[in-house]
């Protein structure tokens, strides 16, 4: 377990390093979710007139896809810096040492982790100083920023092993557009029960996002919703462990046939 911890601590080190110093990973995912909050937020107040519309405030019911938004990022430089530790012979020169495939994973993951952190603080913060509330309170603000670290990770999670996978990191940005659009077939910008497209509220209805997204959201709009938070954290700990699991599994097939 020490081995361990200190292979973690090691490769965490780096990947950390490596975020702080790429100012092209960090401004775009601070800066793209909240341009777009401001947008939504002045585009489609109107929404808000809509009988059975869950608050008179859109900023508040449009600030938990910010969160999200943040998390595709997430997926993004996750799976971009492993494929290039693959690209450039990186993964071949740790196959040389007794490192251990879920401590590089976890390493890997740290950038993001903290990348992730900083993210959840700077949309509540900008959230709040532009106007919105937190039903939830203080201890609901704070489930906001654990819930949203957690999806960060797990969407990680998801870019690491798609990067294992294919081992290259312009297959990973191609899938970019892919994953944005899984957020807008969600109820990003409208209840699902005000949806009037059957076959949108039916891709919404099964689509995960969604429930990330209201669970984030119920905390803003509704203060403790227990169904809406069992299905948000629900949902990230299945991708976690997808992500996560899968990305350890594959890694160990890559670095045995190197």
């Amino acid at each position: 377990m020490r081995e361990f911890v200190r292979q973690v601590a090691v490769l965490g080190r780096r990947s950390i390093m490596r975020t702080l110093r790429q100012p092209a990973s960090i401004v775009p995912s601070l800066l793209f979710p909240l341009i777009l909050l401001a947008v939504n937020t002045g585009g489609l107040r109107g929404a808000t007139n809509l009988e059975g519309f869950p608050t008179d405030s859109f900023l508040d019911f449009a600030l938990g896809f910010a969160f999200l938004q943040g998390a595709v990022f997430a997926t993004v430089n996750s799976g971009t810096d492993l494929a290039r530790d693959i690209q450039t012979g990186f993964m071949n020169r740790l196959a040389l040492t007794p490192v251990r495939g879920v401590a590089l994973i976890f390493g890997q993951l740290a950038g993001v982790a903290v990348l992730a952190l900083l993210q959840a603080v700077v949309f509540l913060g900008a959230g709040l100083a532009a106007g919105a509330s937190v039903r939830a309170g203080v201890s609901g603000a704070l489930v906001i920023l654990i819930l949203s670290f957690l999806v960060s990770v797990a969407f990680a999670g998801a870019g690491a092993l798609l990067a294992v996978r294919t081992g290259s990191g312009e297959a990973i940005q191609g899938l970019f557009p892919l994953v944005f659009a899984t957020l807008f077939l969600s109820s990003m910008n409208m209840p699902r029960n005000l949806i009037d497209a059957d076959w949108f509220r039916v891709i919404a209805t099964i689509n995960p996002v969604s429930y990330l997204i209201e669970g984030i959201r119920s905390l803003i709009l509704e203060g403790w919703n227990v169904e809406a938070l069992a299905l948000g954290f629900g949902v990230v700990f299945v991708i976690l462990v997808v992500g996560i699991g899968g990305a350890v599994l594959a890694l160990r097939s890559r670095l045995a046939r190197v």
